[in-house]
């Protein structure tokens, strides 16, 4: 291959838009099946099993009604797919999709009646609709979804706080910082460093699954890197919760192995 050289200049005058559609197969059948749901003042839970079953289809394409129909219950709610898969994981334990459907739908029907999705049918096709309305739910789906998650994570972060100012008094602690390691020539960064960052005794992060700034694969490894920089004789603890845990056993499996090994002191849940 000939040898070429650019400059920064040259390739940024080369960039041009990467034009790309969001309607992918399901996205366009999620939306003729909300064109197909017709408006009335109220529904019952027929209404709901039309939705999430077809039994005159067979195989894939009975699958496919129920996917589709499970993601349209899943926008009237407001939900993520990991929030509506650990919802009805709580209220109905394992197997809750197009198996529990076809061997006992009256569960499935009554755990989401219980999450209110009759209620929320009828409130949002019913709700008049104006031009405001249509931009908030740009909002909500650019930087609303990162907002959530931020404050998932913020509301552990603040709890935590609140408990280290009631237990060792403002300014006895440093927050958000990144601590000194054991050989004091690398650093790594942790939520709170108790009684200093220079000197931690005691080691706190405080990471809420769903969470946005990193992934849970993500959220291991920063966990991972703190036991491995902090001195041994350092107690660290974590503070997690959210039921979508649920959904990543192998991830909390392995957080437990390092509290059963010694390298995080104990994990906490929000929940007395």
């Amino acid at each position: 291959m000939r040898r070429h050289r650019q400059s920064l200049e040259e390739l940024l005058n080369q960039l041009s838009p990467v034009v790309t559609g969001w309607q992918d197969a399901h996205a366009e059948a999620v939306i003729q099946r909300l064109i197909g749901i017709s408006a009335k003042p109220s529904y019952r839970r027929e209404d709901l099993a039309r939705l999430l079953d077809a039994p005159t289809l067979k195989g894939k394409a009975r699958t496919e009604h129920f996917n589709e129909g499970l993601t349209t219950v899943q926008l009237f709610l407001d939900m993520s797919k990991d929030e509506l898969t650990a919802a009805l994981r709580d209220r109905l334990g394992p197997g809750m999709g197009i198996r529990r459907l076809k061997e006992n739908p009256e569960s499935l029907y009554a755990a989401l009646e219980d999450l209110g999705i009759l209620d929320r049918m009828a409130a949002i096709v019913n709700a008049p609709v104006t031009w405001t309305d249509l931009l908030t739910e740009r909002l909500k789906g650019g930087c609303g979804s990162a907002i959530k998650g931020q404050r998932r994570g913020r509301f552990l972060e603040d709890f935590v706080e609140e408990l280290l100012g009631a237990i060792f008094g403002e300014g006895r602690y440093d927050a958000r910082c990144r601590f000194i390691g054991a050989k004091g020539v690398s650093d790594e960064k942790a939520d709170f460093a108790i009684p200093s960052k220079e000197d931690p005794v005691i080691l706190i992060e405080a990471e809420a699954y769903g969470a946005t700034g990193s992934k849970q694969t993500d959220v291991l490894g920063d966990i991972s890197r703190i036991c491995s920089e902090k001195r041994s004789d350092t107690d660290f603890l974590l503070v997690t919760d959210g039921i979508t845990w649920r959904e990543r056993m192998n991830d909390l499996r392995k957080l437990i192995e390092l509290q059963n090994r010694g390298e995080i002191s104990r994990i906490y849940t929000h929940s007395p």
